[in-house]
């Protein structure tokens, strides 16, 4: 019988190699395999987009092999800084997309994460690069963040500001437009998680339910 302090030993060791071992990947941010002969389809976006990646990869099984960026993607300067790693040397079919909560948040000096001005400038760069991959292009509108007071604490500008530069963009463009924000709004008193921007299951599967609906349109579009 081991005596109680090498039972001691081998515990504290356990322990430490538990606590040095890196979280596990959500199952989201993980790569996936492509089924073969099946479009290729990219997600890009924040924690919102994090939480419907996997029940629209269900929704489109066996319709289309839907990837993601491996992070959440922030606000749109972080993503001007990565795109060019996120999008690869692949081909993509349809690229469903969106920025604005992050670029939205108010930082300690009062200001915005990234003010109007830069938004659109930066999505006008940010559509530009997605464009010249020739995959069909879907925006998606920025969900509705609660009024008051938050969990935790934050503070944002108004979404409807900057969904009106993005959509102003969108249309410049000729991308496609999933209005998420409104097909979510009449369900956010029992689908938002109360003072969050993030949502419970059923919110998540409502806007999968939305995306997978639009990108399938797109599988099946003409360019």
């Amino acid at each position: 019988m081991k005596h109680p302090l090498h039972l001691l030993l081998a515990l504290c060791a356990l322990l430490t190699t538990a606590c040095a071992q890196k979280p596990a990947t959500p199952a989201a941010l993980a790569p996936i395999q492509d089924q073969a002969g099946l479009p290729r389809v990219l997600l890009i976006g924040d924690s919102i987009s994090i939480g419907y990646t996997q029940p629209v990869r269900d929704l489109l099984k066996d319709k289309a092999n839907v990837h993601r960026i491996p992070a959440n993607g922030g606000p749109t300067k972080r993503t001007l800084e990565a795109i060019d790693k996120w999008l690869g040397d692949g081909h993509w079919d349809v690229i469903h997309f969106n920025w604005g909560i992050h670029d939205l948040k108010i930082m300690p000096d009062g200001k915005r994460q990234v003010e109007p001005a830069d938004y659109e400038k930066n999505l006008r760069t940010l559509v530009a690069k997605l464009k010249a991959t020739g995959a069909k292009l879907i925006w998606a509108t920025t969900t509705p963040i609660p009024d008051g007071e938050l969990n935790p604490s934050r503070a944002f500008g108004k979404v409807p500001e900057y969904n009106e530069i993005a959509q102003r963009v969108m249309k410049e463009n000729g991308v496609a437009i999933d209005d998420l924000n409104t097909a979510i709004t009449p369900h956010l008193g029992e689908m938002q998680n109360p003072k969050d921007v993030h949502y419970k299951p059923e919110g998540y599967a409502l806007l999968a339910k939305q995306v997978a609906a639009s990108i399938e349109s797109q599988l099946g579009a003409k360019k």
